[in-house]
Parts: C-alpha cells; sequence; structure tokens
C-alpha cells in the first residue's frame, strides 16, 4: 500500500509518499512512518518531522480520529498537528481529527499552512522516465502552473505548464507532462512555479530532487 506523509517545510507542508506492506492499522502505520522522519533524499530537500514517536490513534469513532496531541516544541505545536490531521484523513475511515478532548479539526483548519503550489508526485529522491507527469495543487495566479527539469549541472532540459482546477483565491489540482532527452541517468530536480505577473519571473518555487531516467 502507498501512504501518503505530510512533512515540514520553512514552516509548511509538504507531502511525500511510503509504499509499505498492505495492513488493516493504516494510522499506526502513518503514524509510525511519520515519526520516523524523512528519507536522506527528502532531508536533502529540506524536509524534516515535528512529530514524537509515542503519538498514537486511541480510537476512530464516526470518522473522527481521537489522540492526545503530540508533545514537544509548543512553538511548534500547530504545525506538529497539522502533519498529524493531513496523513491521518487522508484515510477513508478519517474524517476529523479530535486532539486532547478538543474540538475535531480537519484539513481545512489547516490549509494556510500549505505552499501556493503542492507537488505531490513526483516525490523526492524518485527516479523518473521521459514522459513525465507532475501533480499536485495550486492557487496561483489565473491558475496557470509551470515546470522545468534541471541537469546534474543545473541546465533546463525540459519545460512545460499547466492550469490547476481553480483559479487565483482557490485552489485546485493540476497535472503537466513534461518530456527531456538525456544521455545517462543523473541526479536531477522538477521545479514547479509560478511565473510573476509583475515582471515574468519565477516566484513560489518548490523543487524536488529525483533521479532523471536517460531519456530522447
Amino acid at each position: 500500500m502507498t501512504v501518503e506523509l505530510w512533512f515540514v517545510r520553512a514552516g509548511q507542508l509538504v507531502p511525500t509518499r511510503r509504499s509499505r506492506p498492505a495492513t488493516v492499522a493504516t494510522s499506526r502505520l502513518a503514524l509510525t512512518e511519520l515519526a520516523r522522519g524523512p528519507t536522506p533524499a527528502e532531508a536533502a530537500g529540506g524536509l524534516r518531522t515535528l512529530v514524537p514517536a509515542d503519538v498514537e490513534v486511541t480510537r476512530i469513532t464516526d470518522g473522527t480520529a481521537i489522540l492526545r496531541a503530540p508533545s514537544g516544541d509548543p512553538a511548534a505545536r500547530r504545525l506538529r498537528e497539522a502533519q498529524v490531521v493531513w496523513t491521518l484523513t487522508q484515510f477513508p475511515t478519517v474524517r476529523r481529527v479530535r486532539l486532547d478532548g478538543a474540538a475535531p479539526v480537519d484539513r481545512a483548519d489547516y490549509a494556510d499552512l500549505l505552499p501556493p503550489i503542492v507537488v505531490t508526485g513526483p516525490t523526492a529522491g524518485e527516479r523518473v522516465t521521459t514522459p513525465l507527469v507532475v501533480t499536485g495543487t495550486a492557487d496561483v495566479f489565473e491558475a496557470t502552473v509551470s515546470v522545468r527539469v534541471l541537469d546534474s549541472a543545473g541546465r533546463e532540459v525540459a519545460t512545460g505548464f499547466g492550469t490547476a482546477s481553480c483559479g487565483s483565491g482557490c485552489r485546485g489540482g493540476y497535472r503537466v507532462q513534461v518530456g527531456w532527452r538525456t544521455r545517462q541517468e543523473q541526479k536531477g530536480t522538477i521545479e514547479v512555479y509560478e511565473v510573476s505577473a509583475r515582471d515574468g519571473s519565477r516566484i513560489n518555487t518548490t523543487s524536488v530532487p529525483v533521479i532523471l531516467a536517460p531519456g530522447g
């Protein structure tokens, strides 16, 4: 099974994925992986976790997962809770999360912690082949999302753009396909960004380190 995990980078939520043996204890698996933290490739991209190893769901009732609020630095409490809420609510059995007896919360309560552009695929360290479909969500000007692929030397080897399903002021999903020509497998970077309406520069850039398979 594939589990989506929400880590932290620069004070915002960032998703990644893990493939693990199937289990009925999906919430326990997700929280264990969340506490374990990012892979070396993810850590190199700035991802980290604020969730400790002692967090666990005590029960799930009527779509609400009940658990103690994860311990840790009080200054980072909301971001830490957001990791748990966004990770647990990927499962159809969990629509809300109740922490320490407080009112139930869901993803909407932490939506402000998302960056303007979220990349759900590919994930950091993934080996990618051409053509590649880049996916995620975005809240950008005129819903336009741009993508470029950089090789190991930082050279631009592919570009593309697409439109999110919702325009400025709301978040929508996007899918952008890009292809490249390279002779050998190498480290690379997928950059997803918004083009500034003011000066045409790249803004709100999300970078994902990957391994580029040869293409042509």
